[in-house]
């Protein structure tokens, strides 16, 4: 069966009986969207602030391939697994976004026998999440151009304006767009753009946000644009617009409850990418889950290189969140593809693909080990193409570089299929303390900690940028100096050409953009040919989704 087949077989319960008697969420504090999914209310997360924390554990994962990894799906069968072992667990995962899901990727809420439920629900629209984030962000825009249509009292320059458009779909026509055509009926003439709503400073916000006045401060100090002068900024708060894009952001901002196949607790919050964000679910969202539970289950976005990272250097950093340790997903398919295999070839035995590719597993788990300086356990996802050759090759590769490895099966056999995977896990985490290590320290300058992070994690040999942007990196230094670093770099490769695949080592990292996200307080340093509106692939998915008229969905997943 398909995975959407999977789910829409699922004996859910409604989620406000099964929140109460699992976890003593009191039904007053929970607000139905229909029998399954809810929002936590924030005075309930509020109320939960002497509670002790339980164990972080994150799931990240090798260089992202066509053959997939099953991020989500390891996390979802973990955490069933660690339930079914009698521990109290919840899982915290994002929620997708529309322009992937019609696009190239499929779902988003795991898979087989390891997913979150309703699925359809949770990859089409949600709670309306993603759609709250779009407006706020767009009624700035729409005060940004009203403001300066009105006369300009803020000496806003048109022409160094920050603040773009988002939508939430991959639209590579929006990617550069003129406004205003038609007359001064209809403003005035400019050069724009879109990015997609996953790629917003508003998404950022929320999810680093710890109150909706922490919101609405962050909010406010957006930057907008720049005055005539080049060097004034101006902010969001200058516009008044905040108060009204924290408005429209009142119930986007508390966490979303779901179950999963085997009737276990999930948050799901907020959705950045992390390719050209920060990858990580809501401060909120993993805070409530380590309150209520005593062990959270948690995934951060792509490669180890990526969203690991920043979960570390940015939302640890920010939120005082200490992981326990990370869980290596990884697959033979993946490695082998990583070894020079094409994706057609994949489910035939190749030795010697797996152990070229195996380099790329290698890094991450150094850079695991090193740099954020957090146990980790590799997890086998298993496929059933993977022969017994090709697993006994990977788990001696891993035990050669001291890395314990664990083959699991919860796509095929749901939590019961991760309990060895859980076992390991408690072995560890019941009997450390929660250390970790940033990758560079706080103080460092913005260019030393780009070239921190590319050296270090990605095996360059040095970093890049021109004229234009060292300078800005300069101008950036004086005020923002003190920001963590968020890379916008391809996901599919530790260099910036994405077809370079295994772990290449000497390259230079050419830094192209760099972005200021004042009220997020990052900055994003764009790497490569980085787009921030992705496009649909030739073939995208939108055209095998359909639905009968019955209302049953298929070719979601």
């Amino acid at each position: 069966m398909s995975d959407i087949e999977i789910a829409q077989q699922a004996k859910m319960r409604p989620i406000i009986d099964l929140a109460g008697e699992t976890f003593g969420i009191p039904a007053e504090h929970l607000d139905p969207y229909g029998h399954y999914k809810a929002k936590i209310s924030l005075e309930y997360v509020n109320s939960l602030t002497n509670n002790s924390n339980g164990k972080l554990i994150l799931v990240t994962a090798i260089s992202p391939t066509p053959a997939g990894e099953g991020k989500t799906t390891t996390t979802v069968g973990l955490g069933d697994a660690l339930n079914r072992l009698g521990k109290k667990t919840i899982m915290c995962l994002r929620e997708p976004s529309l322009g992937p899901c019609f696009g190239v990727k499929g779902g988003a809420a795991g898979g087989g026998y390891s997913q979150v439920v309703p699925m359809e629900d949770i990859n089409l629209h949600f709670t309306g999440d993603f759609h709250a984030i779009g407006v706020a962000h767009n009624l700035l825009s729409a005060l940004i151009d009203n403001h300066i249509n009105h006369g300009n009292a803020l000496d806003i320059d048109p022409r160094r304006i920050q603040w773009k458009r988002v939508i939430d779909m991959n639209d590579r026509a929006l990617r550069k767009i003129t406004i205003g055509q038609g007359g001064p009926a209809n403003g005035y003439l400019r050069e724009d753009g879109f990015d997609i709503v996953v790629a917003s400073e508003v998404m950022a916000i929320l999810c680093l946000a710890t109150s909706r006045a922490d919101l609405k401060e962050r909010l406010g100090r957006i930057v907008i644009a720049y005055k005539s002068d080049r060097i004034t900024p101006v902010y969001a708060r200058d516009l008044k617009a905040h108060g009204a894009m924290a408005a429209l952001l009142k119930d986007a901002i508390k966490p979303n409850l779901v179950q999963t196949l085997e009737n276990n607790l999930a948050i799901i919050h907020g959705g950045p990418f992390a390719n050209i964000a920060h990858g990580c679910n809501t401060v909120t969202a993993t805070q409530t889950a380590l309150k209520l539970a005593d062990y959270a289950v948690t995934e951060a976005g792509f490669g180890a290189d990526l969203g690991a990272e920043k979960f570390i250097d940015i939302k640890c950093r920010m939120s005082g969140l200490k992981p326990s340790i990370m869980v290596l997903v990884a697959t033979v398919r993946a490695l082998k593809f990583h070894g020079g295999v094409n994706k057609e070839d994949l489910n035939v035995e190749n030795l010697a693909a797996l152990e070229t590719g195996f380099a790329n597993l290698e890094r991450h788990f150094n850079n695991i080990k090193n740099h954020y300086g957090l146990p980790c356990i590799v997890c086998i996802n298993h496929f059933s193409f993977d022969t017994d050759a090709e697993i006994a090759l990977l788990q001696q590769k891993c035990e050669a570089i001291g890395a314990k490895c664990v083959l699991s099966k919860h796509w095929a056999q749901g939590g019961a299929g991760a309990e060895d995977l859980a076992r390991e896990v408690l072995a560890i985490v019941d009997n450390r303390a929660a250390e970790f290590s940033y990758v560079y320290d706080a103080e460092q300058p913005l260019w030393d900690k780009i070239e921190t992070i590319a050296t270090k994690l990605y095996g360059a040999a040095a970093i890049s940028a021109s004229p234009k942007v060292m300078a800005e990196i300069k101008a950036l230094q004086v005020n923002h100096g003190h920001f963590p670093i968020c890379m916008a770099k391809t996901q599919m490769s530790f260099s910036t050409n994405p077809n370079s695949k295994g772990a290449p080592s000497g390259h230079t990292v050419e830094i192209s953009e760099v972005r200021l996200a004042n009220g997020a307080g990052f900055i994003v340093a764009i790497a490569g040919d980085m787009m921030t509106m992705p496009g649909l692939p030739k073939v995208p998915a939108a055209e095998r989704i359909d639905i009968s008229d019955a209302g049953v969905i298929s070719g979601l997943f």
